[in-house]
């Protein structure tokens, strides 16, 4: 399993890395903020869930893992803000676009480190000779 935990250790962070590392921290930010105002506990979870995925993937925890929890766990914290009648509208509106912009990220890099894995192709192993 420990290799599974980290699988992406190594590969180099890109700018679309970077790109989605800014958002989940402005994320974080607004839910941080939120909760010191209102004390509303899911948002303290909200952001220290931001931040904690932002740790593991500079950390080179299982990126394609990273995505496909990240993309879920984004868009229910946009479901929610629906659910619950789109409270601090203004704040919510610029905090959901950068969550959509954050989802479409991880979707992209989820897709194209997929796609980048299949192109891997092992070498064949070398023919064995049997001296007679």
């Amino acid at each position: 399993m420990g290799s599974i935990a980290f699988e992406s250790r190594g590969e180099p962070m890109t700018r679309l890395h970077w790109a989605a590392v800014g958002l989940a921290g402005i994320t974080a930010g607004v839910h941080l903020y939120l909760y010191s105002v209102q004390g509303f506990l899911p948002f303290l979870l909200a952001g220290l869930g931001f931040l904690g995925a932002v740790v593991l993937l500079v950390a080179g925890v299982n990126r394609r893992l990273l995505y496909a929890v990240g993309v879920p766990f984004t868009a229910s914290q946009i479901a929610v803000w629906f659910v619950q009648g789109m409270p601090e509208f203004a704040l919510g509106v610029a905090d959901k676009t950068v969550q959509v912009a954050l989802i479409g990220i991880l979707v992209y890099l989820f897709v194209a480190e997929r796609t980048a894995a299949k192109d891997v192709v092992e070498p064949e192993p070398a023919p064995t000779v049997v001296a007679r």
